[in-house]
């Protein structure tokens, strides 16, 4: 049989990626970016400049919106083979939950466990021997806790940052149920030949519900009262999850075979510094008194709280959009996000996020200064130098040999031989083995 040639209609969407299985580097230099924005956010407060009134002070309390960023990547990253698996409906793509599960505890959970105990013998050491403090930290379940003893919700001395990884863990374990269900849904009342256009319309449209829960969710968590421990719970994310979704949707649907998501692909692809410009205009908004309180201490009223989710979700799109749905070796995303600098600090990133409290708490120790004095200009690079040169320990010694151990484990559990690749498509993976290491 003699191989088909691809048409130009069809050649066209495979100009925007991505494939559900490639490492694409710039996402790398949009991690490391957030990790370090999170710094900024945790170093500001902690040197009092977030309680400032001015601008720069609400530029910094901004640095909030980067635990947006880093849930729409999971959205983007992990619900991508889901979407490969439906709407392909010319392949043959499975994606296997258990290797899913697997890659995702290899990746999380050793470098997060070496950190409880870091900080259960260093900083919490009169908690020590508290066996039921340890399951619930090891477990990610602390924040469930309706009366925790370090009085407040987001966690205890030296694991503040660790509240968001507690709502990623818990949308990853329900990732496959919601996978299933939106699946469910967008095959609902199909008849006859599977249509792909048709299941992408009806899987925006679920994702779109999956998001007004925030909405609905965040009432509940004004009324009757304020119950600032439901604030730390997965409902309220939902909406900053389904961005990525929607945007795996999209892109996954140029892919295979739709003009019109190829070419709205291309459109923002072509129009980053439009959208870049956005997000920063978005972030202004976001960071300033027009979104609720900026000094982190006050409470926000429920207007806010609804007013947040809009205006972070608006930036983590516009960040995100253009270098998801940028071509394979577009040049500006590589200079500007997938250099070599860029892709380093993406690598390390998870390292910079779990030890940038404790490295911050430490060096507080070192100079002898209380919460909420110090100098953020000062004090903010040696910090950040302290968290990248830990987070490279970390990666190269414990994230990495158990990253290598998790695919030796995959291609170990895989057929020796699988189905043909449809003629005229190249045959690809679709198990997660690459685009999930760049999540969290």
């Amino acid at each position: 049989m003699t191989a088909q040639t691809p048409s130009a209609t069809n050649a066209r969407p495979e100009t925007v990626r991505p494939r559900s299985d490639e490492h694409y580097d710039a996402l790398d230099g949009v991690r490391a970016i957030a990790a370090f924005g999170v710094l900024v956010l945790h170093v500001s407060a902690d040197t009092g400049a977030t309680l400032k009134q001015n601008a720069v002070a609400w530029l910094f309390s901004g640095g909030a919106i980067a635990v947006t960023v880093f849930f729409t990547l999971s959205g983007l990253l992990l619900y991508r083979p889901w979407v490969a698996q439906l709407l392909d409906v010319a392949g043959d793509r499975t994606v296997r939950v258990r290797t899913y599960f697997w890659r995702r505890a290899f990746r999380i959970l050793p470098a997060y466990w070496v950190l409880v105990a870091y900080v259960m013998i260093v900083i919490l050491s009169s908690h020590l021997g508290d066996v039921w403090t340890w399951l619930r930290l090891l477990t990610f379940s602390y924040t469930y806790d309706p009366h925790p003893w370090w009085g407040n919700g987001l966690g205890p001395e030296g694991l503040w940052q660790i509240w968001s990884l507690t709502v990623e863990v818990a949308w990853y374990v329900l990732l496959p149920v919601t996978a299933v269900l939106l699946g469910r849904y967008a095959r609902l009342g199909e008849r006859g030949t599977p249509d792909a256009a048709r299941r992408a319309r009806r899987l925006l449209r679920g994702i779109a519900g999956y998001a007004a829960l925030s909405f609905v969710y965040t009432i509940f968590l004004f009324q009757p009262a304020y119950a600032p421990l439901l604030g730390e719970w997965l409902p309220r994310y939902f909406a900053w999850f389904a961005i990525g979704m929607a945007l795996a949707v999209v892109s996954v649907r140029a892919r295979t075979g739709s003009a019109r998501a190829a070419r709205f692909g291309r459109t923002v692809a072509r129009s980053w510094g439009t959208c870049w410009l956005i997000a920063a205009v978005a972030y202004c908004i976001a960071a300033s008194p027009l979104s609720g309180p900026t000094d982190l201490t006050t409470i926000d009223t429920i207007w806010t709280s609804e007013f947040r989710i809009v205006t972070y979700g608006v930036v983590a799109f516009f960040v995100i959009a253009p270098v998801a749905l940028a071509p394979a070796g577009d040049p500006v995303m590589r200079a500007v996000l997938g250099n070599r600098v860029m892709r380093f600090l993406g690598r390390i990133s998870y390292g910079v996020f779990l030890w940038q409290v404790p490295v911050l708490l430490g060096w507080s120790d070192l100079v002898g200064h209380t919460p909420f004095s110090g100098h953020f200009l000062t004090e903010f690079p040696v910090i950040a130098l302290l968290s990248v040169g830990v987070a490279t320990i970390s990666y190269y010694y414990i994230e990495q040999p158990f990253l290598r151990l998790a695919s030796r484990r995959r291609r170990a559990a895989r057929p020796a031989s699988g189905p043909a690749a449809p003629v005229g498509r190249p045959a690809e993976r679709h198990d997660q083995a690459g685009e999930d290491d760049q999540a969290p």
